[in-house]
């Protein structure tokens, strides 16, 4: 089987790895959802947008059904959302978005991961100049009319309409402000919503060398595997 074997072994089990990532980041999304809201998606968008995504990511229905009910215990601990922000080597922002049932371990964790690539841990706010939060919005394409669909938008907040064809997916931009109006009109055109969520995009770009990216993509990995973080965002160009 040689070399090619063990490469394609190893992009299956990476595959896989993430597809874990996703189902986990995922969980805790439909957890704290719930908690805000509770359990019944007519009255919950949050919920609704988590259920979409989960959906979309061929989620076990029963993972889901599970996530729900275990959120729905009183009993149940609730996760707290917390961003921490720095800079990795090479003066490139870092942004880790979190949900975690315990801040010191977390913020150890995420400190030691920055010190030990040579980064450093800033404060709270400090990189907002750098990141803009939007809401992205994944649409099944087929059947689609893209002029008219955008035509119907603009007035709910559309910033930005692409289209994936690698993919066949419509990919919809909104401003923060704009995310709960626009997740409102795609429901009313009852049109069939992949995913969507809350994204992070740099206003501005840290130009590297080839290995100068590779030793910042390995702290980013390495993020990106505590189970504590949700989502990493970074600014190499």
């Amino acid at each position: 089987m040689g070399r090619v074997f063990e490469k394609r072994k190893y992009k299956m089990f990476a595959r896989y790895d993430r597809m874990a990532k996703q189902f986990t980041r995922l969980g805790k999304e439909i957890v704290i959802a719930v908690k805000q809201a509770g359990p019944y998606p007519d009255g919950n968008p949050r919920l609704r947008a988590a259920m979409q995504t989960a959906k979309g990511l061929n989620m076990p229905k029963d993972r889901i059904e599970a996530a729900i009910q275990r959120a729905s215990n009183k009993l149940e601990g609730n996760f707290e959302e917390l961003v921490y922000e720095g800079y990795a080597p090479f003066g490139v922002a870092v942004l880790c978005e979190a949900a975690t049932d315990s801040n010191n371990r977390t913020v150890a964790n995420i400190r030691s991961y920055f010190t030990k690539a040579e980064g450093s841990l800033g404060k709270t706010g400090s990189l907002d100049f750098i990141f803009t939060r939007k809401g992205v919005f994944k649409l099944k394409a087929d059947g689609i009319n893209t002029d008219d669909l955008e035509l119907e938008l603009i007035d709910h907040g559309l910033e930005d309409l692409l289209i994936d064809e690698e993919e066949n997916q419509v990919i919809i931009h909104t401003a923060f402000t704009d995310y709960s109006t626009m997740q409102k009109a795609l429901e009313n055109l009852k049109v069939e919503v992949l995913s969507s969520e809350l994204q992070r995009f740099a206003n501005t770009f840290v130009e590297l060398t080839e290995e100068q990216e590779e030793i910042v993509m390995k702290l980013i990995e390495k993020m990106e595997q505590d189970e504590d973080i949700q989502n990493v965002y970074h600014n190499i160009k």
